[in-house]
């Protein structure tokens, strides 16, 4: 049976829903980030890393939330949940994947995570008075371009909607303006109601 290692307000929420919406059988293991778990033996003997999400399957464990969803879409495709046979489309959907992951997620981290970049504290202040504009650019290249609409890729639902749903999150913690991003915020309305996701988010609070 799969097990996903995830943190709540972490982006783990992305392969969390999407192991509800493709029906798999798992088991969710919260790591305790309020004790550094992460960084416990334990816990670096399955991802070395420190990090969530971590996926264990029969066949070893996978890290990486783009990593994670597109296992899940292949590993689950009646459920539908990548257009696994078109290959411009696929690639799409990992040029979407990717761009919340090394781009938007970064951004967003510089707000916490300073120290991963710099030693120095007025670094770290400097970094955290960049993430609004940073975090607002990012919103709104995916608002005008990126989104089709009703979900990401238009009608069919797919691994990219509970990863936007998961950055979408972080908007009014980021000091970003939601009234700005109205399709991004109707789309995390839709996400909420769910029967996936509301799962998935009565789970994180327990």
């Amino acid at each position: 049976m799969l097990k996903l290692f995830y943190a709540p307000a972490t982006c783990s929420l992305a392969s969390h829903i999407a192991l509800e919406e493709a029906g798999a059988e798992y088991e969710a293991r919260r790591v305790d980030f309020s004790t550094a778990e992460q960084t416990k033996p334990d816990y670096l003997a399955v991802n070395p890393k420190a990090r969530v999400p971590a996926l264990v399957t029969d066949r070893g464990v996978i890290t990486e939330t783009p990593a994670i969803l597109t296992y899940i879409a292949q590993a689950f495709p009646a459920a539908k949940l990548a257009p696994a046979n078109d290959a411009f489309a696929f690639a799409q959907l990992q040029s979407f994947l990717n761009y919340l992951c090394s781009t938007v997620h970064i951004a967003h981290a510089h707000g916490r995570r300073g120290a991963r970049w710099a030693d120095d504290p007025a670094a770290h202040e400097a970094m955290k008075a960049k993430v609004a504009s940073n975090m607002t650019a990012c919103y709104e290249l995916i608002e005008s371009k990126m989104f089709e609409g009703p979900f990401v890729f238009g009608d069919s639902y797919s691994i990219a909607d509970p990863y936007l749903f998961t950055v979408a999150g972080w908007i009014e913690p980021d000091g970003v303006d939601p009234a700005r991003f109205p399709r991004i915020v109707d789309h995390r309305n839709r996400m909420t109601a769910r029967p996936a996701v509301a799962r998935v988010l009565a789970m994180l609070k327990v």
